[in-house]
């Protein structure tokens, strides 16, 4: 699988794409956003730059690209105007992601954006700078010293590769039927994927703490898991599904046996023994928050939520997934099954969510490049 051409969000703004579904990823933008905060200000505060530079890794496209560069500037204008007599930076922004992403909606969208930012900082803001990074980040984007502060949201669950180790010495698929660990899957299924994030965050780290500024720091966020060889999670219920349509004769069994998804979802345990053993960041909190699925589907109305019927509830999950996985789902299987695949997938999210509580499990990650 070549992953960098086949692993991006659903682009354009139509019904089925990421921009018009991914309002949950919104949300947990916001629920992170006091930990932003804290990790900004205290890079602004330790390095205090004529220009400050962002890097938002993974930043995909749609209404939630420029919402943390958005957040960022906010911070730090507040915290500027705290220091007596002391301007607010300038802010170059470097939007990251692999080289299918839909640049284009992004960069169409500056224009309004800039023109925003002038109406509610007025001319006397630090100017801003907005500009593309395409690039896998399991590897040196930026010159060496010369990032202040990264973002990273629900990206780095993303594997640079199918994990190695899948395979017999005969070729034989190890993992039959699944696309990710499942209760089915044997213990080296388990272990090469480990392996495979094991080695992916570690070169991450080391790329970052290359170009990141001493002093400077990172926020990561990423889905993850309380244990990891038993990570029950929705793309799990994807896997069944495409083993139904084999089952119908709709997918050829080989093409799901040796389908293997680039995912990992870490437990803390395992984030911090990465960050330890590289060596390069010093980990300020690694905090974990649960959130239900349909999580900002649900409305609060004097203190009491509006109930919402299951068939909206599981529509609302498939939207969100489709507009995650067509891209890579249809490449592996073909465009003709997409549709008859996410109805299968909304009565199963449906079913599933009747009978259970379905979260995901999220960590957040503040770290700061250690100075030599």
């Amino acid at each position: 699988m070549e992953v960098e051409r086949v692993l991006h969000m659903k682009g354009g703004i139509g019904e089925t794409s990421y921009a018009s579904n991914s309002s949950l990823q919104r949300l947990v933008i916001t629920k992170v956003k006091p930990i932003l905060e804290e990790s900004v200000i205290g890079v602004y505060y330790s390095v205090t730059p004529e220009c400050l530079r962002i890097a938002d890794l993974g930043c995909s496209s749609g209404p939630n690209t420029l919402l943390v560069a958005s957040e960022i500037m906010d911070i730090i204008d507040a915290a500027s105007q705290c220091l007596n007599n002391h301007q607010a930076p300038a802010f170059q922004v470097f939007l990251n992601d692999l080289p299918g992403n839909d640049f284009n909606t992004i960069f169409e969208s500056l224009p309004s954006f800039y023109k925003r930012l002038e109406k509610e900082k007025g001319s006397k803001f630090g100017p801003c700078f907005i500009s593309g990074m395409p690039g896998s980040f399991y590897g040196r984007l930026f010159p060496r010293n010369f990032l202040h502060f990264i973002h990273s949201s629900y990206s780095l669950h993303f594997l640079s590769q199918p994990p190695k180790g899948l395979r017999t010495e005969e070729g034989e698929a190890l993992n039959k039927g699944n696309i990710y660990i499942a209760k089915t899957s044997p213990p080296e299924v388990f272990k090469a994927y480990f392996n495979q994030f094991e080695k992916d965050f570690t070169l991450f780290l080391r790329s970052r703490s290359e170009e990141i500024v001493p002093g400077g720091g990172m926020l990561l966020t990423t889905m993850g898991s309380i244990q990891s060889d038993d990570p029950r999670n929705i793309w799990e219920v994807v896997g069944t599904t495409l083993h139904d349509m084999v089952l119908e004769g709709l997918i050829e069994k080989e093409n799901l046996d040796y389908f293997d998804l680039p995912y990992y979802a870490p437990t803390s345990k395992e984030v911090e023994m990465v960050i330890e053993a590289e060596g390069s960041f010093s980990l300020h909190g690694l905090k974990i928050f649960e959130m239900d699925w349909d999580a900002n589907l649900k409305e609060e109305n004097d203190n009491s939520v509006i109930a919402i019927d299951e068939k909206t509830r599981g529509q609302f999950v498939s939207n969100y997934m489709r507009a995650v996985a067509e891209p890579i789902l249809s490449k592996q299987f073909g465009e003709a099954i997409i549709d008859g695949f996410f109805k299968r997938f909304t009565d199963k999210v449906i079913h599933l969510m009747a009978k259970e509580k379905c979260q995901y499990v999220n960590l957040v990650i503040s770290l700061t490049r250690k100075r030599v």
